[in-house]
């Protein structure tokens, strides 16, 4: 396929969001390039050495061998990757952006003993970063995902998962909504808004849980796809949070409004969250630390992603998922940051993407597969970005590695060269 995809290519424009393409150009001189297209497993990543990539009005046209290079698009400017490896632009799918304060004292307290039920029982937790988002303002929200978003395109990543679920009201949960989508306009990276109102119940002398989810369902849901602020619907289903049940009822009153449904799923213990998953027909479903053979099946037959956070388990000192075994039962897995203030206070993707190796079983190519590609089909944008041919946004990025195995072997804190996003170099 590679070479004569000229005439193949769709026009150029505007993204899967509606956001306006630019750039023309030609990147050469790279030394290992991984395309991480569809075909064949997760360990596929279909790499390239001595390879270029041309791209025009910020979508790529042509990839292949640089002595392929047609006469076309070798006359556009060139730039030089100096033999660095290249790889798509990471995509974060799971990510809880805005939010106000940290919580550093949950961790001394984690390291003393305490678990994650017995913190959120005493006041933190879910809860405090609530009260905490409450207070902040949302010029100080967006500045601190402006931040973040800064950090985490040093390193790579080009699209970001950002969920609401601190505000844990009607109209702070909107607010943190209205917070992403004023951030499309402040930044290069995609946002994609995820409606997370089923994070935990507030206080429940504001409302209990039958109060609560009744508004999600009647008031919340439908003001959201009134407005467009979300593409998707999750809902967090463990003890101490919401029951299956409760999942049914939401997701499904979300799918009747044209959100798609995601779950956090099977974390703390075997609650047969991946089979309800599937049985929801959800885009995916993370955490999965504690998911049963019957569970990843269920999720392999209905084509739901397994979203891996590596630091949830870390942070929270419990088993990682078992990526190996996903992999092996055929269902895709994702890899991702979970970037939060209290399970998983790091934006740090590639970082992720070696405990995925270290911790999951993954091997290097299925974690990049997995934190590219299949990453952006946890977040239904697989159709125009996530791997590195002809139709594809530009997006990538140079890395100082020879190749996928050395650079998660051989880890170092940042190896990224430059970032590029809709053919403009960003970083």
């Amino acid at each position: 396929m590679w070479g004569a995809t000229l005439s193949d290519i769709r026009p150029s424009g505007t993204d899967h969001f509606g956001r306006t393409l630019t750039g023309s150009g030609v990147l050469r001189d790279i030394g290992w390039l991984a395309t991480c297209r569809a075909e064949g497993q997760q360990a596929d990543i279909h790499p390239l050495e001595n390879a270029a990539i041309a791209w025009h009005g910020g979508v790529i046209d042509w990839v292949g061998p640089q002595d392929e290079l047609p006469v076309e698009v070798a006359e556009r400017e060139t730039h030089s990757a100096e033999g660095h490896m290249v790889i798509p632009g990471l995509v974060d799918c799971h990510t809880h952006l805005a939010f106000g304060g940290w919580r550093s004292d949950e961790f001394r307290r984690k390291l003393a003993g305490e678990n994650y039920l017995d913190i959120a029982a005493s006041g933190g937790g879910i809860r405090k970063t609530m009260r905490q988002t409450r207070e902040a303002s949302s010029e100080d929200l967006i500045a601190h995902c402006l931040h973040h978003l800064g950090q985490m395109t040093a390193l790579g990543v080009t699209t970001v998962e950002c969920k609401t679920g601190y505000g844990l009201s009607y109209e702070d949960e909107l607010r943190v909504l209205r917070v992403y989508r004023d951030l499309t306009e402040k930044t290069p990276l995609s946002i994609v808004k995820t409606l997370l109102a089923a994070h935990v119940v507030p206080h429940t002398d504001e409302c209990n849980k039958n109060c609560y989810i009744q508004m999600i369902c009647e008031k919340l849901l439908p003001a959201v796809a009134q407005e467009g602020l979300a593409q998707f619907n999750d809902i967090f289903v463990e003890e101490g949070a919401f029951t299956a049940d409760d999942a049914r009822r939401i997701l499904r009153v979300g799918q009747s409004l044209g959100l798609k449904a995601k779950l956090h799923v099977d974390q703390l213990g075997d609650g047969g969250g991946g089979a309800l998953a599937a049985e929801l027909g959800a885009i995916s479903a993370d955490h999965l630390e504690f998911t049963s053979a019957a569970g990843r099946k269920a999720m392999a037959q209905a084509g739901t992603v397994g979203v891996c956070l590596p630091f949830a388990s870390l942070y929270l000192n419990q088993p990682p998922m078992n990526g190996r075994a996903f992999v092996e039962d055929g269902v895709s897995v994702a890899v991702a940051t979970d970037f939060n203030p209290g399970s998983a206070p790091s934006w740090d993707l590639p970082l992720a993407m070696m405990l995925a190796c270290t911790m999951s079983r993954l091997t290097p190519a299925e974690a990049l597969k997995g934190a590219t590609l299949i990453a952006a089909r946890a977040i239904d944008c697989e159709s125009d970005r996530g791997s590195l041919e002809p139709g594809k946004r530009a997006d990538f990025v140079e890395l100082s590695a020879d190749n996928v195995d050395e650079w998660m072997y051989h880890f170092r804190p940042n190896v990224c060269e430059a970032t590029w996003i809709n053919g403009n170099r960003i970083h």
